[in-house]
């Protein structure tokens, strides 16, 4: 069972999240928090093995909290959330030493994952954050920079490992149409196979391990 602490100051997201959580076999809220001061009195009495962390809070603010957390509680894994995505530098998110970062409109598959993958040592970005880190990027041999908004959701889904029919039926496209992203994706990043792929996207911090 996968303990989670939710950190958000909005009562009603909490409440979503709880529900959805408690639908989740695996998966337990064992706490909840509205304030970063919160969030680290509760994870110090909970001990979660993943906070749920919201960057834009009142107080101590999701960033600062994030950094203590870290400090007083390095085993502890933390998923940064946040709605307003433009207005935060992804790096220095993932820098400060989260496992997974996803904004708030993201599909729940796309959460319930990155709260699994954190809890298991794994690492994810959603690939709206990704695209950002990307065109942010001033890096000239920065290979992902060539991608499109939707090739790179096609990308991020195929570095999950999902097959080409759950690709088309999330993102709502034909297996013709993902296969054909599939083969520009190789063509555009230059790279061969899956395998391949995969190096690349750790090399340059999309991704830290075959999880």
């Amino acid at each position: 069972m996968i303990r989670v602490l939710l950190a958000d100051d909005h009562a009603l997201m909490r409440e979503g999240l709880k529900r959805m959580l408690a639908e989740q076999p695996d998966l337990e809220m064992v706490g909840e928090a509205g304030t970063g001061e919160q969030a680290l009195d509760a994870a110090r009495e909970l001990d979660p093995d993943v906070v749920l962390m919201d960057l834009n809070m009142p107080g101590m603010g999701g960033m600062e909290a994030i950094k203590r957390l870290r400090a007083s509680s390095p085993e502890t894994a933390i998923v940064a959330i946040t709605a307003h995505s433009d207005q935060i530098v992804p790096r220095r998110v993932l820098d400060s030493g989260v496992r997974a970062f996803v904004t708030k409109d993201a599909p729940i598959d796309e959460l319930l994952m990155a709260l699994r993958r954190a809890a298991d040592g794994g690492r994810y970005v959603s690939a709206s954050i990704a695209q950002k880190m990307t065109l942010e990027s001033f890096e000239e041999n920065d290979p992902f920079r060539v991608l499109s908004g939707r090739e790179m959701q096609v990308l991020m889904m195929v570095l999950e490992g999902r097959p080409n029919q759950v690709i088309s039926d999330h993102l709502c496209l034909s297996p013709k149409t993902v296969s054909t992203y599939r083969t520009r994706l190789l063509s555009k990043l230059e790279v061969s196979n899956d395998i391949e792929l995969m190096h690349l996207a750790i090399k340059h911090g999309l991704v830290d391990s075959f999880k």
